[in-house]
């Protein structure tokens, strides 16, 4: 094996039960034997070299190629071990380190995130096949954390208990004017517009997603109220009563959060309610991963809270509230990947074995990544004054029962047609 790969799996792997066979057929235990054991093999010496130089990109890359395979276990069951041997505390090389300061002072020119390039982004990875996000989504296409309220839920009902969770915290009023930032493929938006009888703008850049959306909104007869346009959000210039922004923020890049919420901040009126839902890291700043940066989501950055709450601050905006989401996205990507993996066969006859490995190895290193390491999901609920929330957080717990008992019913038997009045006083 290629030396500088066996010290640094010596030096790393201290817990589980990882033998890597190399491509002259030789085998090596690493760690302590406890846990689900795992075997993989390299099939070339050029695999060894590169993994043990830049293992967080080519680690995924030489799976992606085939010149890593799996004896015994799989990729997840791999970045188990590599990410319960990597916390905070863990051992790192010199070199490894060194890679990681230098992505961050450059991570301000690779999140350059203009009109043209955010599309351009945008584009890489929404614009896939909609029957690729058909295999492992739920069935209302919502492809950010959900919300776990009890640990046997579906992913469709925690999908459900997300967007609640997030009406309840913006307080909507029959007839408000929401911007949804990033509406995806339409969930959340026909949300509000159905059972808040709110009139929903959605904004994205995708246009398989826009397609989807205001078709959507016409198939179910909500085209009055909720409509999605191809457009980035820094085109809007009208005023809301309320914003909302899920799993879009991640892609504004660190250069552009002084820019996005002081245009948040003209786009709200004056006793309007904001919540950002957002991905963020719970060790502070740092870089995006080079395999997702490469792979998965160029120009984007998941942010510490000390990055973005300065930003609301100098915007003149009041942070109302603030949630942090702690395991509830490892769950939603774990649903995702077994969801995904059962349906394999399908997504390789959309495109190829290679797209496949790739898809498979950023399901497992997200998961574990909330699981086992650093990241989060942050609500930060926003508004230009402080009284423009209740007191309290009871609002939350009230709003989301009633909205459960109009979604989770049958089609056509709700007795409760509209939203309520003013609820702010509470």
């Amino acid at each position: 094996m290629y030396g500088m790969l066996r010290t640094v799996l010596s030096h790393m792997i201290k817990i589980g039960d990882l033998t890597v066979t190399d491509s002259d057929g030789t085998a090596n235990q690493y760690g302590d034997k406890t846990g689900e054991p795992v075997h993989i093999r390299f099939n070339t010496r050029h695999a060894e070299r590169a993994v043990a130089l830049d293992p967080e990109l080519k680690l995924a890359e030489c799976f992606m190629d085939g010149e890593i395979d799996f004896l015994n276990g799989d990729i997840y069951t791999l970045l188990k071990i590599v990410f319960e041997n990597t916390g905070p505390t863990a051992a790192t090389e010199p070199w490894m380190k060194a890679a990681g300061k230098f992505r961050v002072l450059f991570r301000r020119f690779q999140q350059m995130n203009n009109l043209a390039r955010s599309s351009s982004n945008v584009k890489s990875h929404y614009d896939l096949s909609g029957a690729l996000y058909d295999l492992f989504l739920d069935p209302d296409k919502q492809y950010s954390c959900a919300y776990f309220e009890t640990p046997n839920a579906t992913l469709a009902e925690a999908q459900l208990a997300k967007k609640r969770h997030i009406a309840a915290k913006l307080l909507v009023n029959e007839g408000d004017k929401i911007l949804d930032i990033g509406c995806g493929w339409g969930g959340m938006g026909l949300y509000l517009a159905r059972y808040l009888k709110a009139n929903v703008t959605g904004v994205t850049l995708s246009e398989e997603q826009h397609a989807i959306a205001n078709k959507r909104a016409v198939d179910e007869g909500l085209a009055d109220r909720a409509k999605f346009q191809l457009t980035d959000y820094r085109n809007i210039d009208d005023q809301f009563d309320r914003l909302v922004s899920v799993g879009m923020f991640e892609h504004v890049g660190v250069g552009h959060f002084a820019e996005y919420f002081q245009h948040a901040a003209r786009l709200l009126k004056k006793d309007g309610v904001f919540l950002l839902h957002a991905i963020g890291r719970a060790d502070g700043p740092g870089a995006t991963n080079p395999f997702i940066r490469k792979h998965i989501f160029p120009g984007g950055y998941i942010p510490a809270l000390s990055e973005v709450l300065p930003h609301i601050e100098k915007a003149g905006l009041y942070v109302t509230d603030i949630e942090i989401l702690r395991l509830h996205y490892a769950e939603t990507l774990k649903e995702w990947r077994l969801a995904f993996m059962a349906r394999r066969d399908e997504a390789k006859a959309l495109y190829d074995e290679r797209f496949c490995r790739m898809w498979e190895f950023y399901l497992a290193a997200s998961e574990s990544a909330f699981r086992w390491q650093n990241m989060m999901v942050f609500h930060i609920q926003i508004s230009h004054k402080q009284e423009a929330v209740p007191l309290t957080r009871n609002y939350i717990e009230a709003e989301e029962k009633r909205l459960k008992r109009l979604d989770s019913a049958p089609k056509g038997a709700n007795s409760e047609t509209q939203a309520p009045s003013k609820r702010v006083k509470a």
